[in-house]
C-alpha cells in the first residue's frame, strides 16, 4: 500500500504538483503510464479538484500529456524528441552560461557555490534524489544569473520534458562522476567570469547527457516509442 503524504490546505494544487512532479522525474510513475486520479488523490491526500489542477500544471510544463479518450499520461519521448530537445537545450544553456558569467553577482555566486557543496555531499552519500534536486537548482541559478526572464521561461518549457531522463543518466556511476566534474568546472568558470569557458562546459554537459540518454534508450533501459505524428 502506498504511503499517505499529508499536504496542508494552503496551495493544495501547487503542493500536489510538486509531489507529482518528483514522482514523474524520478520514474515512480513510468513514462507512458496513465495517471490514476483515484490512487493519486489517496496517496497525495487531496481531493480530485486540486489534483486535476496539478495535472494541468504539469501538462503545461510538458511532463504530462492530455490525450483524447485516455486522460492524463506521463510523457514518453521518442528518440527524435530527445535529439531535438537536447539540441535546443545545449544552445540555451550555453547562452545562459555566457550571460551568467558576465552578469552574476558575488552573492549569487556564493549561493551557487553553497548548493554545489551540498550537491557534492549528496554525491558522497549516493543520495541520487537529493543530488538531482540540488543539481537542478544549480542549473536554474545559472539561468537566473543570466537575468533574462524571456530566456528563462523558454528554458523551463524545453527542459521540463527531459527532466526524468536527465535524472536517469546519473544512475550510471561513470556518467555521474563525469557530471560532478563538469559541475566543478561550471563553478570555476563562473568564479573566473569566463563566459566562453562556461558556455563550452555547459554545451558539453548537455551533449553528454543526450548521448547517455540515447544509449540507454537503445539498450531498452529507457522507454522508447515511435516519433509522434506531426499533428499530435
Amino acid at each position: 500500500m502506498a504511503d499517505i503524504i499529508h499536504i496542508s490546505p494552503t496551495g493544495l494544487h501547487d503542493q500536489a504538483a510538486a509531489r507529482l512532479r518528483t514522482m514523474l522525474v524520478e520514474g515512480r510513475i513510468a513514462p507512458g503510464a496513465k495517471l490514476n486520479e483515484r490512487e493519486l488523490a489517496a496517496q497525495l491526500h487531496v481531493s480530485r479538484t486540486p489534483l486535476r489542477e496539478a495535472i494541468k500544471m504539469l501538462a503545461t510544463e510538458g511532463l504530462v500529456d492530455l490525450l483524447p479518450n485516455r486522460g492524463a499520461v506521463a510523457v514518453k519521448l521518442s528518440e527524435a524528441d530527445v535529439q531535438h530537445s537536447f539540441e535546443l537545450l545545449a544552445a540555451l544553456e550555453g547562452l545562459a552560461g555566457e550571460l551568467a558569467a558576465q552578469r552574476i553577482t558575488d552573492a549569487e555566486l556564493a549561493e551557487l557555490r553553497a548548493k554545489h557543496y551540498e550537491m557534492l555531499a549528496c554525491f558522497s552519500r549516493r543520495d541520487l534524489s537529493g543530488y538531482y534536486r540540488l543539481n537542478a537548482l544549480i542549473h536554474v541559478g545559472i539561468n537566473e544569473a543570466a537575468k533574462n526572464p524571456v530566456f528563462s521561461n523558454t528554458y523551463r518549457a524545453v527542459n521540463a520534458r527531459v527532466q526524468s531522463m536527465r535524472f536517469r543518466t546519473n544512475q550510471n556511476e561513470v556518467e555521474w562522476q563525469r557530471a560532478v566534474k563538469q559541475h566543478e568546472q561550471m563553478i570555476e568558470a563562473l568564479d573566473a567570469r569566463d563566459a566562453p569557458g562556461l558556455r563550452q562546459v555547459l554545451v558539453q554537459h548537455l551533449q553528454h547527457k543526450r548521448d547517455n540518454v540515447l544509449e540507454l534508450m537503445r539498450a531498452g533501459q529507457v522507454y522508447l516509442q515511435a516519433a509522434r505524428p506531426a499533428q499530435e
